[in-house]
């Protein structure tokens, strides 16, 4: 629903659970719609949540609607322009799709159909010619990670979900090194994840502190649920440009993190988990008239104005593409403002545009004194809780 989190109280004990969530819309208001507050309300108590298996590998998933590609490899310059211009040599228009890049690996979900039919592709002959042309483009000419790309089994999960399985799965949480576009560092401050003993609880706390965005709790949550982790106590607290979050956590199978190499590996996921989303780069958002090939054409520009996607989010909604673009040049650095302005001027002022944020505000302080102190006070003494449901607030 495009809703913002700004704090959240989660507790669990004793087989009950009470989870408080304030919440507000995009545009930073208060949530007043009668229909809106009974939706969620619908929704929350149906308990109609889809929990799907992680899968290791990427591939090609059919549906009626159109066929969902999934694809990972090493992230370099120009990447995402030789996909597209793949998908679009064989006739597959993109009607939605969202693309990742974090250290030095790339991510991508793409919904396309075909340009003859505006369904999804069902020739086997042509489902095998994509994977085999993608399969080719994503390997490059020095990919020690080859790209393993089948037919999915049917199913629907998340899109983001998805792509945080499929980056978990290629190991990008793995520090790299070197040179060049695979050694460049991500110059954005980075998030701060430590983890310590609850010993008179049998926890494993986790405490998160980084710039506030859209889903960054949704991220983490995925995250852990995906590392077979159970969170039950925690607290989220954002300020206007930073989040604090605190999770009481133990593996599925009751017992809290044992070792210290298993701690290091959680912190260095949760780490990837928070930046693979980060809105890196100059905002540049496209609205257009809808074509088969309008993405190979506008990525086209982009690479040979040698500016690197770092992100990307497309979709199309009425004949209309609607995509925002996340772009630096490629060293990682900001773009030449004159460089945006050539080719603002070579698509259409009226089409690509740079989006305006608001100023940085300095980031509010973080909790002061001991965190569990801070944060749950009397929590534990608490044994056991009532039946509680969801409680809509009009004040």
């Amino acid at each position: 629903m495009n809703l913002v989190i700004t704090k959240a109280y989660i507790s669990s004990d004793a087989g009950w659970f009470m989870d408080v969530f304030n919440v507000i819309d995009h545009d930073g208001n208060k949530i007043t719609d009668k229909e809106d507050i009974d939706y969620i309300q619908r929704r929350l108590e149906s308990n109609a949540s889809f929990a799907p298996s992680l899968r290791g590998s990427v591939g090609v998933m059919p549906s009626e609607e159109y066929t969902s590609i999934e694809l990972s490899g090493t992230d370099r310059p120009g990447l995402l322009s030789e996909v597209c211009a793949v998908l679009a040599d064989l006739g597959c228009n993109v009607v939605n799709a969202e693309i990742w890049t974090h250290n030095a690996r790339a991510a991508a979900v793409v919904h396309v159909t075909d340009e003859s039919t505006g369904c999804a592709i069902k020739d086997p002959t042509h489902l095998s010619t994509i994977k085999d042309l993608l399969c080719n483009v994503l390997r490059g000419d020095d990919d020690l990670k080859t790209a393993n790309m089948k037919l999915s089994p049917p199913g629907v999960t998340n899109r983001g979900r998805r792509l945080h399985q499929i980056m978990f799965a290629d190991r990008d949480y793995e520090r790299v090194g070197g040179t060049g576009v695979e050694g460049v560092e991500n110059k954005s401050p980075r998030p701060h994840v430590t983890l310590f003993d609850c010993i008179q609880k049998e926890y494993t706390v986790i405490t998160m502190r980084s710039k506030d965005r859209p889903k960054l709790l949704f991220d983490i949550i995925c995250t852990l649920t995906d590392m077979q982790y159970v969170v039950f106590h925690g607290v989220v607290k954002t300020g206007r440009m930073e989040a604090y979050q605190e999770f009481f956590i133990r593996h599925v199978d009751g017992l809290p993190i044992s070792s210290e190499a298993e701690r290091e590996r959680v912190a260095q996921c949760l780490e990837a988990a928070i930046e693979r989303r980060a809105s890196e780069g100059m905002e540049l958002e496209l609205c257009t008239e809808d074509r088969v090939g309008l993405l190979s054409d506008i990525t086209k520009i982009f690479r040979e104005n040698s500016l690197c996607i770092k992100r990307a989010e497309i979709s199309t909604k009425g004949g209309k593409a609607i995509d925002t673009f996340y772009v630096t040049d490629v060293t990682g650095n900001a773009v030449d403002p004159k460089m945006i302005d050539s080719i603002c001027r070579q698509i259409g002022h009226t089409i690509l545009k740079v989006k305006k944020h608001r100023s940085n505000a300095s980031p509010p302080k973080a909790p002061q004194g001991t965190t569990m102190g801070f944060l749950f006070g009397n929590l534990f003494k608490a044994r056991s809780f009532q039946n509680f449901k969801l409680i809509r607030s009009y004040s």
